[in-house]
């Protein structure tokens, strides 16, 4: 017998002897009659020693797993090979004991390779012929070949490394005895556990455990290991939780079982009780993407991480290579998702539409000072419409439902919250005002600013003669009220609280609306409309954007909460970001989980656009100078808490939105349809489903057992 511990051979004598036999082997299977002569033992001696000493081992792929903000609940699991590694003293001992009773007896006795099993398996295939081929594979010689096939980076490679030759035999025989030689028998039955696959697209024990009982492996009963130690050598066919597999599997427990027997593992009567027991055996896959998070309401959130991770170059130099990363890595990932945010957003967008809705209710909520997103909700479902039993609706656009195509409701995959892809965004409305507010205050106008608001303003700014908004028989820009009403002498509290716009056009017209656009740009919004990106990139063109201050340029929900977050922060922008911790396998934390922030409003300039903002949504302002007429009273008293914000709509009504914030949160909403922007459909704001209620419930959930803190006054040098 082999000993480890009393050698009967060094290395180099191991090497010397696996060389001869291997020629021998080698040679029998192309020339049965030299098989034995001195020239085939010579050539494998050669060239097994002219073979590599080293193992280059890549780590095999790793399941990535996404939790709550809270850092335990479950969000998503992300995988190529759904496989996650642990130590061995995290695995049962009778699993340990049932793999080398499975598939290698002496594996405790041998350097890596069975001499005498290589012997065994050339005298059996000698006498059986092709049929009948036995072979020597020791577990260690199965890991090095694993190993290889996992380290490949040519297809050409990973064939190499698996296909049936003496080629393969000879180089996994030179590796497992360098393998034996730097790692203890305890390192290698670890990685041999962590890398064999066990069909059903578990990879590794401790995936196998989970898919088969929905266990970790460490409490593995003796019956469940031996199921599972027979089924690495054939998956596929030892499958107990198919028809066809179940008895094969269960025979090859039975083998397992007696064979532990054999090594002494086990008595008989342990392997007779096992044998008997009834098995419950399952076939629970691990979800994957986002199509399968935890709750089927967040897999809005889940893409806008995966298209955050896609474009962060940290993880690669190609979206491809990212994508691997994610899904391979082993990253341990906490996102921002705050389950007590995201589930009233969740509930709030579906009491005011049902998920068969053509208006899409759609929420964000970001945190102010870090840009972490808390929660992204609409009244859909993230999952691609089953072409084989489509539930979609018909397209809200009468020339798309003429020619047949569905809408993108109930389900829908588009970052509707977020943009891309197609996704533009969508009109604003009057929240855009703030934008106003902010360049007025950095021209040094102050919130005391009075203006004689008419019902219609003649401006200055140059429009088509054909277009509804211009004075009649003139190419000018002339804007009215939406409630056909002249304001009257407004100050900025008044008018904000009353959202008047016949007193923003003319203050954006006197400080220049290029710099109100450029102050939105700083806030995050993106110009995904081609023309509107080379308005806002052109300040000669942006200054003649008469039409800007009233949010007739696309955003999307994300935007607007984060532009109104930098506020509440005091002017500190954060890139919206939907993680807040990420660790790599082996424990280290990542740079790329931090906020990016940095200053972009004064301090000042934003604790006076944040006490105007008091004023629409039923708080008082430091001052108490908003005037009765607010557009969403409503909101004070259902936060229950210092709040600020704006609503807004568009002449035709096709759109409506809201932000409501305070010291913690930014929440901002739009309700409109997606697959038709241009649709007859009003939408509304105060009315149970309209967009104001979806706001305002969401900031409540987010703030429930959070404390109640005071916005700062506005200083008083731009009070008056």
């Amino acid at each position: 017998m082999w000993k480890r511990d009393h050698k009967v051979f060094t290395n180099a004598a191991s090497l010397l002897i696996c060389g001869l036999l291997v020629g021998v082997v080698v040679a029998a299977a192309a020339f049965p009659a030299v098989a034995m002569s001195g020239l085939a033992a010579k050539a494998g001696v050669e060239t097994f020693g002219a073979l590599p000493k080293d193992l280059t081992v890549a780590r095999a792929p790793q399941i990535s797993y996404l939790l709550a903000s809270d850092g335990k609940t479950p969000l998503a699991t992300m995988y190529d090979e759904n496989r996650r590694d642990v130590k061995l003293a995290d695995v049962a001992p009778v699993m340990r004991q049932a793999i080398v009773a499975a598939e290698d007896h002496d594996f405790y006795r041998h350097n890596g390779v069975d001499l005498n099993g290589v012997v065994r398996a050339f005298v059996s295939n000698q006498s059986r012929g092709a049929n009948g081929q036995q072979g020597a594979s020791t577990l260690t010689m199965q890991y090095v070949r694993l190993a290889i096939a996992y380290s490949a980076t040519h297809p050409a490679d990973v064939v190499a490394a698996t296909e049936d030759t003496s080629a393969r035999k000879l180089r996994e025989m030179r590796y497992a005895l360098q393998v034996d030689k730097e790692l203890s028998k305890d390192e290698i039955l670890e990685r041999y556990l962590n890398i064999a696959a066990f069909g059903n697209g578990a990879y590794g024990i401790f995936a196998a455990s989970q898919v088969y009982f929905g266990k970790p492996p460490s409490k593995l009963k003796l019956e469940e290991a031996a199921l599972l130690a027979g089924m690495v050598k054939a998956p596929s066919q030892n499958d107990p939780t198919t028809r066809s597999g179940r008895t094969p599997a269960f025979d090859r427990r039975n083998y397992v079982l007696q064979n532990m027997v054999t090594t002494g593992a086990i008595d008989q009567q342990q392997a007779d009780a096992a044998k008997a027991t009834k098995m419950v055996v399952k076939d629970k896959r691990t979800p994957n993407g986002c199509v399968a998070t935890n709750q089927r309401q967040w897999g809005f959130f889940c893409d806008y991480f995966y298209r955050w991770w896609l474009d962060q170059e940290t993880f690669g130099a190609t979206t491809y290579d990212r994508e691997r990363r994610l899904k391979s890595g082993g990253y341990t990932i906490t996102t921002s998702l705050d389950v007590q945010a995201q589930r009233g957003a969740d509930q709030a967008v579906r009491r005011a539409k049902s998920e068969t809705a053509e208006e899409a209710a759609m929420v964000a909520t970001v945190e102010p000072g870090t840009g972490r997103v808390r929660a992204l909700a609409v009244n859909r479902t993230f999952r691609p419409d089953d072409s084989r039993n489509p539930t979609n609706r018909p397209h809200s656009d009468p020339k798309q439902r003429a020619k047949g195509v569905p809408g993108n409701y109930p389900n829908t995959m588009n970052p509707l919250l977020t943009g891309g892809d197609g996704i533009t965004g969508y009109q604003a409305g009057s929240t855009f005002k703030i934008f106003t507010v902010v360049a007025a205050l950095e021209k040094g106008v102050p919130l005391s600013h009075t203006i004689d608001a008419p019902q219609r303003f003649r401006s200055e700014y140059v429009i088509d003669r054909a277009s509804p908004t211009a004075c009649p028989g003139t190419n000018l820009y002339c804007p009215t009220n939406s409630d056909k009403k002249a304001g009257g002498v407004l100050n900025m509290w008044g008018a904000f609280a009353r959202s008047t716009n016949t007193y923003f056009v003319p203050l954006q017209q006197q400080i220049g609306a290029e710099n109100v656009v450029d102050v939105a740009k700083r806030l995050g919004i993106q110009f995904r409309v081609d023309q509107e990106d080379r308005w806002a990139g052109d300040r000669e063109a942006a200054h003649d954007w008469g039409a800007f201050t009233l949010g007739v340029s696309n955003t999307t929900p994300l935007e607007l909460a984060n532009a109104y977050a930098t506020l509440a922060a005091d002017g500190t922008w954060c890139a919206p970001t939907p993680v807040q911790e990420i660790r790599d396998p082996d424990g280290n934390k990542l740079d790329i989980a931090n906020p990016r922030c940095e200053k972009r409003i004064s301090t000042d300039v934003a604790r006076a656009a944040v006490d105007v903002a008091r004023c629409p949504v039923g708080d008082d302002s430091a001052t108490s100078r908003c005037g009765g007429s607010r557009t969403a009273p409503q909101v004070k008293t259902a936060v229950d808490a210092p709040v600020a914000g704006k609503t807004g709509t568009t002449d035709a009504e096709n759109y409506a939105s809201m932000v409501a914030m305070t010291k913690q949160y930014a929440v901002a909403g739009i309700m409109t349809d997606p697959d038709w922007p241009q649709t007859t459909v009003k939408m509304r704001h105060q009315q149970r489903d309209g967009i104001n209620p979806p706001v305002y419930e969401s900031l409540a959930a987010a703030m429930q057992g959070k404390p109640r803190i005071d916005f700062a006054p506005a200083p008083t040098a731009l009070i008056s």
